[in-house]
């Protein structure tokens, strides 16, 4: 039996963590995937980690319009008392899409965490909305972020690496971004090591994945993303006291994945679609042939 046309069918929850510089030119594949699946409703644009905000909205709102999205509102608070407000709740009370913007991912959760305002963001996760982030955008969508740690060389013993809890809408990852580009695969190995629990996820710049209903990810974009899976880590390190010591990490699964390959983040297994069959080759006149001989 047919549904209703007035039934409306819940959407599976989708998170969309970019890894930052993502395209805002041409064909603007990774925007272009939020809007699609956002639409037909109205996009909000969360630029509270941004210390320049009008700036980001201007560039941004540019970049949907070239979509074709019309319907696009600016989420910006000046403090966190503004997060309890009606108005900034009534805006986004009926989004198809929510798009967090980078700059500082600590600015962002203070603000934001916690409040009427999250708690309405997470509502709309819950109903089916997209949930994107970018750069720092991207590290708070997990329960657990990583607000500093140097990067571009070997993680030492004594690096300060500082974790942070983030939005909560996925729990058990940590993710990093513009991971090759700023070599930060150090750090991150880093974190793993402290909690093997946490999948360490880095994702290139210009490239995402698309999260559904917390279980498994697609890739997307130009670059690369790197899993890290410290459960059948047998031996580390990163507990002795020399400071000064590069840490030691055996038996770590790393993962290296490219546009179109999937994770599960339940069985922690990756795979690759296999690719469509290619149709038979049909030979000139053979077609003929075989009808004049039935």
């Amino acid at each position: 039996m047919a549904k209703s046309d007035n039934h409306t069918q819940r959407r599976t929850p989708t998170l969309l963590a970019i890894g930052g510089h993502e395209s805002r030119e041409g064909e603007m594949e990774i925007l272009r995937i939020f809007a699609e699946r956002a639409a037909p409703k109205r996009l909000a644009i969360a630029t509270l980690a941004s210390e320049v905000a009008d700036q980001i909205w201007a560039t941004y709102r540019r970049a949907f319009r070239s979509l074709g999205v019309k319907d696009l509102v600016h989420l910006n608070i000046a403090e966190r008392c503004d997060a309890s407000e009606t108005g900034p709740i009534k805006e986004i009370a009926h989004v198809g899409g929510v798009f967090f913007t980078g700059g500082d991912q600590l600015r962002l959760t203070s603000k934001l965490g916690g409040t009427a305002l999250c708690q309405c963001i997470q509502d709309l996760y819950q109903s089916g909305a997209v949930i994107a982030g970018t750069s720092a955008g991207a590290s708070v969508l997990t329960e657990t972020m990583m607000i500093s740690g140097a990067g571009e060389q070997s993680h030492q013993i004594g690096d300060f690496l500082k974790l942070a809890p983030g939005l909560g809408f996925l729990a058990g990852v940590v993710i990093d971004q513009h991971f090759a580009q700023r070599g930060r695969v150090g750090r991150l190995l880093g974190v793993v090591a402290q909690n093997p629990r946490a999948l360490g996820i880095g994702i290139d710049e210009n490239t995402a994945i698309v999260v559904e209903d917390s279980r498994t990810f697609t890739v997307v974009g130009s670059g690369a993303v790197y899993v890290l899976d410290g459960r059948s880590m047998s031996k580390t390190n990163i507990s002795e006291q020399d400071t000064d010591q590069t840490l030691s990490a055996f038996d770590v699964n790393v993962h290296l994945l490219s546009r179109g390959d999937r994770f599960d983040l339940v069985e922690r297994r990756p795979s690759r679609p296999e690719p469509a069959p290619a149709k038979p080759s049909v030979k000139k006149g053979e077609g003929q042939k075989t009808a004049a001989h039935d």
